[in-house]
């Protein structure tokens, strides 16, 4: 099978007899990547050139338009081009194995008569391509479709689970991510997504992926529920060497919490969209890396491997927290990569970009294979995703619960630091002993204390930097040879 780029989108195909799939789409892309790099172009008319912010919003989807209308369980959006989204992408729906394109159209939308003409709707402006699509779903309530996922801008896409409002967002690859040379953003070109029976528990969502670097074959299977899992597959064919892959990455927001509030003066006790980086090494250490708002970029890269997953994690699920009835922080999903096969020796990197408003994602994490992805060879890569509340797996191990932080009370040289953590595992425990470590700097007065009443056993210690600019501080909880905490990180640096 060959595909040609055609104005920015992929071309004429030949048919197969084999039902179209993840094999199919890796076809395409290999070819993309030894035909090199062709930019797609833009080619937006009115009324969906130059719109602002408020027009794009006044955009809506006519439920009567969704091909799955008479299914029930299933939904499907199509999304407009237009303000960020001028790249066009194709869409197509796969039924019983064959697929068929969807093109442009601008009648399946309503328009804002604030913002458009009367007859908006009926333009003719050609194939422009869509921005991308919206997945519904019976979610929350008996007989009503909610969002469950959106795929749109670049590789982007967000997911939730039951009870979740959007927050942290996925992408199919992130390159340079973080790097002086600025980073990359490969997009997918294209879509198949499988038309569900009136029996299917799943969706299956294929893409295509392109960009200056690499093109990629990707299958998301998303089954929804309390946690939403999305079954993931992927093969790169790297246009050259790679060293700046991040495989399965997250992308989030942290601006200020009682760990690291700064100088923010808001109403707000916090404001984030996870709070920390949980990871499962490869021997099975459970690592818990508190976020941070940081003066001047920060990258961290945990080296392991064969990792048995990570993710970004909202913990914090108490209004009281965050007080803001209307982003309902504390609804914000967790996302947690558990790795298929043997993924080799890498990293989890962390990057943690400083932000002054709570409007600019500036967290991203992912897994950067040690060895660089060689040019012209197949790389693949499986992991299944969860969302949700609390996806990742529980262990008999105390979990943080919240990082406190603040000037001690002997001084401006010092900081206060309070880790809360889960206090079940440590119910007819005796006390443990608390294990504190600084890389630079030193630790003073370290130690436990129940706290019946609010469900958690505090850890508590002095931090006093001296001459250090920059600090890892690690601490944990043993009872004699028995590991009874996650281990807590955390990088301090001078302001």
């Amino acid at each position: 099978m060959t595909a040609a780029l055609a104005g920015g989108v992929v071309g004429a195909r030949a048919q197969t007899a084999a039902p179209f799939g993840f094999e199919e789409v890796a076809r395409l892309a290999a070819d993309l990547a030894r035909a090199g790099f062709a930019p797609p172009q833009e080619r937006l008319e009115p009324p969906f050139a130059d719109l602002g912010y408020d027009a794009y919003r006044g955009i809506r989807f006519r439920r009567e338009a969704d091909p799955w209308r008479d299914l029930g369980r299933f939904g499907l959006d199509l999304l407009p081009p237009g303000m960020l989204f001028n790249v066009p992408v194709r869409i197509n729906l796969v039924e019983n194995g064959v697929p068929r394109n969807l093109p442009f159209d601008p009648s399946v939308f309503e328009f804002s008569p604030n913002g458009f003409p009367p007859d908006a709707a009926k333009a003719a402006p050609g194939d422009m391509g869509w921005s991308g699509f919206r997945l519904r779903t019976v979610l929350n309530r008996p007989g009503l479709l909610d969002e469950l996922a959106v795929f749109q801008g670049a590789s982007y896409f967000r997911v939730i689970g039951r009870g979740n409002v959007y927050g942290l967002s996925m992408r199919g690859l992130a390159i340079g991510t973080g790097s002086a040379q600025g980073e990359e953003f490969p997009a997918f070109r294209e879509f198949w997504i499988t038309s569900p029976t009136p029996d299917s528990e799943s969706l299956t969502v294929l893409a295509l992926l392109d960009s200056p670097s690499v093109a990629g074959a990707y299958e998301f299977v998303l089954t929804p529920g309390t946690d939403t899992v999305v079954n993931t597959r992927l093969a790169l064919f790297p246009r050259r060497e790679m060293a700046d892959a991040g495989i399965a990455p997250l992308t989030s927001m942290f601006w200020f919490g009682p760990g690291d509030r700064g100088n923010v003066d808001d109403y707000r006790p916090g404001v984030h969209d996870s709070d920390g980086l949980q990871m499962v090494t490869g021997g099975g250490e459970h690592l818990w890396r508190s976020l941070s708002n940081p003066a001047a970029l920060q990258i961290s890269a945990f080296s392991d491997r064969d990792p048995r997953g990570f993710g970004l994690m909202q913990r914090d699920r108490r209004f009281s927290s965050f007080e803001d009835a209307e982003t309902r922080y504390q609804d914000r999903p967790s996302a947690w990569i558990a790795p298929e096969g043997d993924w080799g020796q890498g990293s989890v990197v962390l990057i943690e970009i400083p932000v002054d408003t709570e409007f600019n994602d500036n967290i991203v994490s992912f897994w950067q294979p040690a060895q660089p992805l060689a040019a012209g060879v197949r790389h693949d890569f499986a992991y299944r995703m969860a969302i949700g509340m609390a996806p990742a797996p529980r262990t008999p191990i105390a979990q943080v619960v919240q990082t406190r932080s603040g000037l001690a009370v002997n001084g401006r040289a010092t900081r206060s630091f309070l880790i809360d953590y889960d206090l079940a595992p440590f119910v007819d425990q005796p006390d443990p002993v608390a294990s504190v470590t600084a890389s630079d700097g030193a630790i003073d007065h370290a130690y436990v204390m129940r706290l019946p009443e609010a469900g958690v056993m505090r850890l508590a210690f002095e931090f006093r930097p001296e001459r250090a600019e920059l600090a890892e501080l690690t601490a944990r909880l043993d009872s004699g040879n028995v590991r009874m905490s996650e281990t807590w990180l955390y990088r301090w640096t001078r302001e």
